[in-house]
């Protein structure tokens, strides 16, 4: 057996499993006649957006394909191709299972916490599995069938291009609305999130499927994907000859998907009849599948360095795997640089979890802040997105170290290949989130009784803390990937005969350096400034229905739904464009205006302040999104009033500054990050 046959069969199973799942949540009740009509309003918008929306980034790619063609020949054309087709594939798949899995979540909420939990959950796993499946399945494939590193780039820049496209969209799109929706609904009108009387709230809820499911399973694709490539690249340069470190990436990936299989079996819920006590009971359920899938991951990955890693000062051939020749090294040390990586997993949850959940001292401040005014939960909301960024980077820099020590920087690659190996689990963990949200607002919208929302309300909630872990998990996973990345370009630029020494003292190396620092806050000023136009836009939409239309709120008119879907829709379209190119553009105007070092010194910028906006804005928004929760779920005496308090009030405003930061700006630096250095390796036979 080779490993690829192994990689692409295991790719296989994957996506069969996803499938078996997604038939056995379709096989549910959707419930009544109402909540199957508001289900298909929410399906119709969300396919009418991403229509639209592909429509508008094939012209794009069409483009980047011809030029990627005429400069560097057709097999780097074609990865192109086939990794924006996958990309475009899985962000299609992710919107397609949540507006499957969100009504019959609702339906099944009927019956109690245990049945919805585990159908949420099941629907999440659909995604998870589907986009690892297909992300080892496109760099196997492509690799089997060209065994060239170089097509594999461009397959990895076509997956990075789509992701930008995608979580710029759909996080303009979601976020516009649900802007919209909460400073009009909430704030002025005074009615709840979901009011049926909002006319926002389609659009609201059609947002949370095409921004965080679709966006994010693009995302968590091209991460994924990215980071095997880089890994298989970087085990090309340093171990020429040895085919074993190119494909231990692929068996790693591979081993990591049986372990996920076997962990999604442990994510169970009992005991849980009342809420919110047993909030802690569905986190912990759905960690003790993470962390039953981290276990078996590393064994599976200390069998499998051991098959590919040769014994000190030897080199030699597998014994299971077919005409491979071993890495040379001690297998006991590549196998500490990848438990590396999942311990990092392990610890982004705990710190994303601590800086999000409402159970902890970060999110209660922000709530105790809203006492006394929107102004000091804004400055509060910053304080602690500001201070997330400090245990992540701690974090990363001792994993880096680490696995450098212990195998040197092919060892910082297997570590972010193991992180990205959880991918499965992890992106199921997340899209529990959205179809929760979506379930809870279904409910609303079809008045189903309030025993319903007490079941769909702290399940949300819960998913509002799972989104952040996944966000920052990807975050963490990109600025790991990246370095691997950077090391690529260093190693391309040797073989190429070109300088690659990028010394501080060097004024190159310090212009790359501030422009690079410079891209991710300029790129999120832009994504923040578009979420504002359009959510604006939406804001102007609903005040003029509600003036115009007084039988709104009495329930004897129907709010014009979409007039604001094709608000958000065209708003989306239109304002993702700049901030998507941007990087592009200025990696290669560095490039070819001021040579390998000055783009070496921007890669490194990039990576620098691209890892620390984006997590402060994804833990910082989370951090506001969770306090007016908090202060929503008062209890009499609690001392903040529930909803409709002033307290309340402040809390709105801060989540509303928040959810461009989590749902938008933050989660897009994480493609833009290997974007600029993906660019930045196919510059490199051009560069002088």
């Amino acid at each position: 057996m080779t490993i690829e046959y192994f990689a692409i069969g295991t790719s296989a199973i994957s996506i069969l499993f996803a499938l078996v799942l997604r038939r056995s949540v379709k096989k549910e009740p959707e419930g009544d006649e109402k909540m199957r009509e508001i289900a298909e309003a929410i399906r119709e918008g969300s396919r009418a957006f991403l229509k639209r929306q592909f429509k508008s980034v094939f012209v794009v790619g069409v483009a980047v394909a011809l030029a990627l063609w005429y400069f560097l020949g057709n097999l780097i054309a074609l990865g192109f191709v086939v990794g924006a087709t996958a990309s475009s594939l899985a962000a299609f798949l992710g919107m397609q299972t949540a507006v499957m899995a969100n009504v019959r979540v609702t339906e099944s909420a009927k019956s109690g916490i245990q049945k919805a939990f585990s159908l949420a959950f099941k629907g999440g796993s659909v995604t998870g599995f589907l986009v690892v499946g297909l992300g080892l399945l496109v760099v196997s494939g492509f690799w089997w069938w060209t065994k060239d590193l170089a097509a594999l780039i461009g397959v990895g820049f076509g997956g990075s291009l789509i992701s930008v496209f995608s979580r710029l969209g759909g996080g303009i799109y979601t976020k516009a609305a649900d802007v919209g929706a909460d400073l009009v609904g909430k704030t002025e009108a005074g009615i709840p999130e979901d009011d049926p009387r909002n006319p926002a709230v389609i659009a609201d809820n059609v947002g949370d499927n095409v921004g965080d499911c679709a966006g994010m399973a693009a995302d968590l694709f091209e991460t994924y994907a990215v980071t095997l490539i880089a890994a298989m690249l970087l085990g090309g340069s340093i171990f020429a000859g040895a085919d074993a470190a190119v494909l231990l990436p692929l068996i790693l990936g591979g081993v990591a998907i049986w372990a996920s299989i076997i962990g999604f079996f442990f994510v169970r819920v009992s005991g849980i009849t009342n809420l919110p006590a047993g909030k802690a009971g569905i986190m912990l359920a759905m960690y003790k599948g993470l962390v039953a899938a981290g276990i078996l991951s590393a064994a599976g990955f200390y069998w499998a360095i051991g098959e590919l890693v040769a014994r000190p000062g030897e080199m030699g051939w597998s014994n299971t795997f077919a005409k491979v020749v071993k890495v040379p090294g001690d297998a006991v040390w590549y196998f500490f640089s990848a438990l590396v990586g999942l311990i990092v997993v392990l610890g982004m949850v705990l710190i994303t979890e601590y800086y999000t959940s409402k159970k902890f001292r970060p999110v209660k401040s922000i709530a105790e802040s809203s006492k006394s005014g929107h102004g000091t939960n804004i400055i509060m909301g910053l304080a602690v997105s500001l201070e997330s960024t400090a245990l992540p980077a701690l974090l990363i820099a001792f994993a880096a170290y680490a696995a450098y020590i212990f195998a040197g920087l092919y060892g910082v690659a297997l570590s972010a290949v193991s992180m990205l190996s959880m991918a499965g689990i992890i992106i199921a963990i997340d899209s529990f989130g959205p179809i929760t949200d979506n379930a809870g607002g279904i409910a609303e919208m079809a008045g189903l009784p309030k025993n319903v929302r007490e079941v769909t309300d702290p399940l949300d909630a819960v998913g509002n803390t799972t989104k952040a872990v996944t966000k920052g998990y990807a975050i963490a996973s990109a600025g790991l990937a990246a370095m691997v990345l950077f090391s690529a370009y260093a190693s391309d630029l040797a073989a190429a005969g070109k300088s690659a020494v990028f010394d501080l003292s060097d004024p190159l190396v310090i212009a790359g350096l501030l422009i690079g620092g410079m891209l991710p806050y300029i790129f999120g000023s832009l994504a923040m400034r578009s979420v504002g136009k359009s959510a604006e836009a939406v804001v102007l939409e609903v005040r003029r229905q509600f003036k115009e239309f007084p039988g709104i709120m009495s329930g004897s008119q129907k709010p014009d739904y979409a007039a604001t879907v094709d608000i958000v829709t065209r708003a989306a379209l239109r304002e993702m464009i700049l901030p998507a190119i941007l990087p592009i553009f200025a990696t290669i105007i560095v490039g070819f205006l001021l040579g390998p070092k000055a783009l070496g010194g921007l890669l490194i910028g990039v990576i620098i302040t691209g890892f620390f906006v984006a997590i402060s804005m994804t833990s910082g928004g989370a951090a506001w999104d969770n306090a007016k929760k908090f202060i929503e779920e008062d209890q009499p005496g609690g001392g903040y009033g529930g909803k409709g308090s002033d307290a309340h009030k402040a809390a709105v405003t801060g989540d509303t500054v928040g959810d461009p930061y989590k749902d938008t700006a933050g989660p897009a630096i994480n493609p833009m990050i290997k974007v600029v250095n993906i660019v930045a390796l196919l510059l490199v036979p051009f560069l002088k």
